[in-house]
């Protein structure tokens, strides 16, 4: 190591458990200065493996949090590490202080840093970028560090190296001695198992296993796995379980849950922001148990959806972009080309009114896309607005409704839904640019219709007035549609960051607009989590009810399964109608036979 000095050992002092050479007075006179200098090296090295959070703050200058220095030890002393925490508590830096004092301690140690997107991975090298300038020692020690997204690794003088790979089999060439993945949870089981974990093939060869004596002393490589927690029906939760058993047995397995609690105690998050998100409208209690209290989350026995059911249908990876974000990126790989005979539609389902937190509108924008057996939905944006004036959520349904290049509004026209279909029914302009919405009119009741006094508006308003039989109708269609695969929703956050930052310009955004880019892949998230949360009640004539749990809400759910019912319910036998009306004469087409 750059930096040790030699020393003196009290020889009056044992040093349990630690692997450290005693220095007797008349070996001190027959040894050299190289020999000394050695020899003390020898003694730090051992005495720094065994307490690696010392190292940390006597060799590196950083001071750890009690916690911290617990997870570093753990860290050092098992050879599978899980950490399961709340946000907040700094897992990319704690990562980045392990992998440096690993390699530093352990020249010619090779680490793999793996994430669910290789961004997320190249965090932990920014985190060591960002220690360098306060540490000489670290900055001493380290030959090169790049952190670009096409050649990330940190090189040490020492031969020791960290290096991101991405999470596919693209990566099977590597080779390491300790993987650490990074928001584990994220990353295909496949991966792990048959291609992060093959990494480990060989151990660290040091120079003294060419001792004989010392050959045996092989040094295991680890595994570490950090995350925060998810859904017990995600294969992350069978492997937290495997962890906690062989914890329980006395193997080096380790693992551990902190809450936000322990964030907040340790000035690493302030009480005010929690106090503050949890407050907000659209707060999600699931996410919140997942995320900050540490915990993981199943469906109960009364859920009518399943977690896997949504989470496999998560495929879509392009956004629609209202104006208003759109503007701030000059980038064609924005624009979402409208195909031939696609067909687009804007929901709503409608708060009665504002600062209601079990209320709110909810609006989707989804392409349908014609298949041999009707449409495949595609979500491409949602939103939600905490109710308000009728006008302004007309308004933002029509600026919608216009920018989407939509064909349809798929509107619930029960109690505060009947004046909004009133106002839809006028003329509106639009107060950013002066641009005239013309009046639209409902087509799928006659009644409803006639609300509209413009005789020649157009007809795109499908109306949903629920009751008990509909919405059993609504809840098994979206159900169906989940199954079947026809229903595909947007990415994960975490995957959409990967591909938003190759968008041209996005990187040189502030926060505040960078958060309303992910919007639409968070709404998503928050969409499956209102929807498995939702309980299912039958009555003697088995037809479901889908009720909230508490304080929970469903307009999410009720917006995107309304307009799920109306492509199950209108538009597909209307395109099956179409397909039976071809006469025979048009099916077949027969050849003159030749005469000979």
């Amino acid at each position: 190591m750059a930096g040790i000095k030699n020393f003196q050992v009290d020889r009056n002092k044992s040093t349990k458990g630690m692997n450290i050479f005693k220095i007797g007075k008349n070996n001190r006179k027959k040894e050299t200065k190289s020999e000394r200098l050695m020899n003390g090296i020898n003694v730090w090295a051992s005495y720094y493996r065994f307490r690696m959070d010392l190292f940390v703050k006597d060799y590196l200058g950083i001071q750890l949090k009690l916690f911290q220095i617990i997870l570093i030890y753990a860290m050092q002393n098992n050879h599978f590490f899980m950490y399961l925490a709340s946000r907040g508590q700094g897992k990319s830096f704690l990562s980045a202080i392990y992998a440096v004092s690993r390699c530093i301690l352990y020249p010619g140690t090779i680490v793999v840093i793996a994430s669910g997107t290789k961004g997320q991975a190249t965090a932990v090298l920014k985190k060591i970028e960002q220690m360098m300038p306060d540490s000489p020692n670290l900055r001493r020690e380290i030959l090169d560090i790049k952190t670009g997204s096409n050649n990330a690794a940190c090189q040490f003088h020492n031969g020791s190296i960290i290096t991101v790979v991405t999470s596919n089999d693209n990566a099977r060439s590597a080779r390491a001695h300790i993987i650490l993945v990074d928001e584990f949870r994220m990353v295909d089981i496949q991966v792990i198992s048959k291609v992060l974990r093959k990494f480990l093939t060989t151990p660290r060869q040091a120079g003294y296993h060419s001792n004989p004596e010392f050959a045996h002393l092989q040094e295991r490589n680890k595994e570490i796995y950090l995350s925060s927690c998810y859904y017990k029906s995600h294969w992350s939760w069978e492997r937290a379980q495997t962890y906690f058993k062989a914890m329980a047995q006395g193997k080096k397995y380790f693992i551990c849950s902190l809450p936000y609690q322990l964030a907040i105690k340790e000035n690493l998050l302030m009480r005010d922001q929690v106090l503050d998100e949890m407050s907000e409208a659209d707060f999600d209690p699931i996410g919140w148990e997942m995320e900050m209290q540490a915990l993981w989350f199943g469906e109960n026995e009364k859920s009518y959806f399943s977690f896997e059911d949504l989470n496999v249908n998560r495929k879509v990876a392009k956004a629609f972009y209202p104006s208003e974000v759109a503007e701030h990126i000059n980038d064609k790989k924005l624009t979402i080309k409208k195909e031939a005979k696609e067909i687009r539609v804007v929901s709503a389902d409608i708060a009665a009114k504002g600062g209601n937190a079990n209320d709110a509108t909810a609006i989707f924008c989804v392409r349908l896309i014609p298949t041999h057996n009707g449409y495949e939905r595609q979500v491409v944006y949602s939103e939600t607005m905490d109710g308000g004036i009728v006008s302004d959520q007309s308004m933002r349904i029509k600026q919608l409704y216009h920018e989407f290049s939509s064909d349809y509004i798929v509107l619930d026209t029960m109690n505060a839904g009947i004046f909004l279909l009133d106002v839809l029914g006028q003329e509106q302009i639009d107060p950013r640019n002066g641009q005239v919405y013309p009046p639209l009119k409902c087509f799928n009741d006659d009644d409803l219709a006639k609300r509209c006094v413009y005789t020649d508006a157009p007809k795109a308003i499908y109306s949903i007035q629920g009751s008990s039989k509909l919405n059993n109708k609504i809840a098994v269609a979206m159900r169906n549609a989940l199954r079947n695969k026809k229903l595909k929703l947007m990415i994960h956050e975490n995957d959409a960051e990967e591909i938003l930052t190759n968008l041209k310009g996005y990187e040189n955004l502030p926060e505040s607009i960078k958060i309303k880019f992910k919007m639409p892949f968070i709404q998503t998230t928050l969409f499956i989590n209102e929807t498995i949360n939702l309980e299912a009640t039958y009555n003697d004539n088995k037809e479901v009810t889908l009720k909230e749990v508490g304080s929970a809400r469903k307009d999410r759910y009720s917006s995107l399964s309304y307009l799920n019912y109306f492509v199950t319910d209108y538009l597909e036998p209307k395109n099956r109608k179409k397909k039976q009306d071809v006469l025979p004469s048009q099916m077949f087409m027969f050849k003159k036979p030749k005469l000979y």
